[in-house]
C-alpha cells in the first residue's frame, strides 16, 4: 500500500493482517471530496494500518490522530508512522468508542472524523451515535464514514446531516456535515 499525494507520496506503508485496507481509489476520491485539508485536525477511528490517516498528514493536515483497539494493528500504525518518520500524530490504543468519550474529555475537537469499522456489524451507525452524544467536532466539522451497501445510515440526526454519498463497489462512502 502506498501513500496517494502530498509529502509521503509513493511512500510504502506496512499492512497487518486480517483487515481490509481502503483502497488507494477511494483514499483519494475522499480526499478529493473533502479538498484542501491543510492545518484541519483529523480523527482516524478503527485505523487499521494508519493508511487513511497517513494521507491527512501527507495532505498537510495540522494534526491527525489514529484509534485503534486491535493490538497488531496498533503496532502496525506505530512502525508506519515511524517509518515515514510522521512524529506529528497521536496513536491511541483504545476502542473507537471509549476513544471518543477520551477525546471529548480532554477538550479535543476535530474539523474531520474518519471511520472505517468492520462492515455489517452495525458498528458505523453505533460511531455516529456515539459521535452525537460527545462534542468533538469542529463547528460545521464533518464525518466521513466508509461502509458496505448493505448498511444503511440515517440520512439526518440532530447533530449531523448527509451532505454525500459515493459509491464504489461494495465500498459507500457517506459524509455528513454537523449543524451548527
Amino acid at each position: 500500500m502506498r501513500i496517494t499525494t502530498g509529502k509521503y507520496r509513493n511512500r510504502k506503508i506496512m499492512m497487518p493482517k486480517g483487515i481490509r485496507p481502503t483502497q488507494d481509489k477511494v483514499r483519494k476520491a475522499i480526499f478529493d471530496i473533502l479538498g484542501d485539508i491543510e492545518e484541519a485536525s483529523f480523527l482516524e477511528l478503527f485505523a487499521g494500518s494508519g493508511a487513511v490517516g497517513f494521507e491527512a498528514l501527507s495532505r498537510g493536515a495540522g494534526e491527525v490522530v489514529m484509534v485503534e483497539s486491535g493490538h497488531e494493528q496498533y503496532a502496525c500504525i506505530r512502525r508506519n508512522a515511524s517509518s515515514l518518520g510522521a512524529g506529528s500524530c497521536n496513536i491511541y490504543y483504545l476502542d473507537a468508542e471509549k476513544a471518543v468519550r477520551v477525546l471529548c474529555g480532554d477538550g479535543k475537537r476535530f474539523d474531520i472524523v474518519f471511520l472505517d469499522p468492520p462492515y455489517s456489524k452495525g458498528m458505523a451507525k453505533k460511531i455516529l451515535h456515539t459521535l452525537e452524544g460527545y462534542d468533538i467536532l469542529s463547528p460545521n466539522g464533518l464525518v466521513v464514514v466508509q461502509h458496505s451497501r448493505e448498511e444503511s445510515l440515517p440520512g439526518s440526526s440532530p447533530k449531523f446531516s448527509l451532505i454525500k454519498e459515493a459509491k464504489y463497489g461494495d465500498t459507500w462512502i457517506s459524509i455528513f456535515r454537523k449543524e451548527g
